[in-house]
């Protein structure tokens, strides 16, 4: 291993590097790394900065947008050249793509992109052809891709025609893994999930359905709310959508929108810096997304032993085995969904069991201590790989 190797890390947007990849600059810097992150400016930006990590900002966008990306091109030329990176790692779509070509153009040795989720899988049309090219432009330009979820891995495998010579999973998944100390139930957490449910009026017999996430179409949150809706009104029940709405680029339905705003039984209380009351105020997670890398937020739920409905998809039906330790769904299936729903109601003592299954299941597979050392010697590897004669 070289003497204190230089590792940059780009994300789109700061929230990536905050929530996505949390903990991990520190670490590697205790390793002997010297750590850069770049991103667009954003919320997340000073968290960022009060962790200690150097950052530099690049107006990049989550948009289709040429002239901006060329321009943000250059701008990580201009960085790239500057702080001499011997490891290059990026994350997020717009990332992956403007970070891996300016790698390349730089002629840094090690290239490195992350994949933890496709947009292209949902797109149609110019827009999928578009996503499509842009990928394989990504992944020609990386040294080494890594998909956070067997079944992603699969799909680039089988619809992007990627050889698998620079294709593989950093341990068992997961981009950032998950601290199960952190997300474990305290009497401190349980004091402020009981704040939370006073303070929207929420009876001890209401049954609580929480989501944690982008309140948008490509996550289920149509298919959710009509579940909910037909739930009927002879039960007690709540529905908290703990997240962002993100108007601009997936936008929910008029009709979903307007059956949000008028239940008073539906609470969207927005973006949350802790999630963890909220779930455990909960008595079940919903998270019926249509594509995912390897969702943080169904580990987090599962280690809070929360019983989890997720949908049948990448990522999400490998933290969670159906009628094991929680239920599997269809995707962009209501009435699929409305029945996991109902028998959450029901047989609340069989779902318990499946929760505990599930921290059990995640602890031991994705611990955050295991992926981060798993990355390292990713990374050792390649830079005693690069540099033959050094130590």
């Amino acid at each position: 291993m070289i003497n204190r190797p230089k590792l940059l890390r780009i994300t789109t947007v700061p929230i990536s590097l905050k929530l996505l990849l949390a903990g991990q600059f520190s670490f590697f810097q205790q390793q002997g790394f010297e750590v850069l992150t770049a991103s667009a400016d954003g919320a997340g930006l000073k968290e960022i900065l009060s962790a200690g990590v150097d950052h530099h900002v690049v107006p990049m966008t989550r948009t289709i947008t040429p002239i901006q990306d060329l321009i943000c091109l250059y701008k990580l030329v201009l960085l790239i050249r500057n702080f001499k990176p011997d490891i290059v790692h990026t994350h997020t779509p717009k990332a992956g793509l403007l970070g891996m070509l300016a790698a390349w153009m730089c002629g840094v040795k090690i290239r490195m992109h992350t994949v933890a989720g496709l947009p292209l899988i949902e797109a149609k049309g110019t827009k999928h052809t578009v996503l499509k090219i842009t990928e394989r432009i990504t992944y020609g330009c990386a040294t080494n891709v890594y998909p956070n979820s067997k079944g992603l891995l699969k799909y680039i495998q089988e619809q992007l025609s990627i050889v698998n010579c620079h294709l593989s999973i950093i341990g068992k998944g997961s981009s950032n893994g998950i601290d199960p100390v952190y997300f474990s139930r305290s009497p401190k957490l349980l004091v402020a999930a009981n704040g939370i449910r006073s303070r929207y009026q929420i009876s001890e017999g209401s049954f609580v359905f929480c989501f944690v996430g982008r309140v948008v179409k490509d996550k289920g949150i149509v298919e959710l709310v009509e579940a909910y809706q037909k739930l009927g009104n002879g039960i007690e029940k709540r529905l908290i959508l703990v997240g962002p709405l993100e108007d601009e680029l997936d936008p929910l339905p008029k009709g979903t929108m307007d059956t949000i705003k008028n239940d008073p039984t539906i609470i969207l209380p927005g973006f949350q810096q802790d999630v963890r009351p909220w779930m455990i105020a909960s008595n079940v997670f919903v998270f019926p997304s249509y594509r995912e890398g390897f969702p943080n937020v169904v580990m987090q739920a599962a280690c809070l032993e929360v019983p989890c409905i997720v949908s049948d998809i990448n990522g999400c039906n490998e933290i969670i085995e159906n009628q094991v330790s929680g239920l599997v769904v269809e995707p962009k299936d209501s009435s699929t969904l409305l029945k996991a729903m109902q028998s959450m109601i029901v047989e609340k003592e069989k779902h318990k069991v499946f929760a505990i299954r599930a921290r059990e299941f995640v602890s031991k597979n994705f611990d955050q201590q295991f992926v981060w050392q798993e990355l390292l010697k990713e990374y050792q590897y390649h830079l005693n790989l690069s540099n033959p004669t050094k130590n």
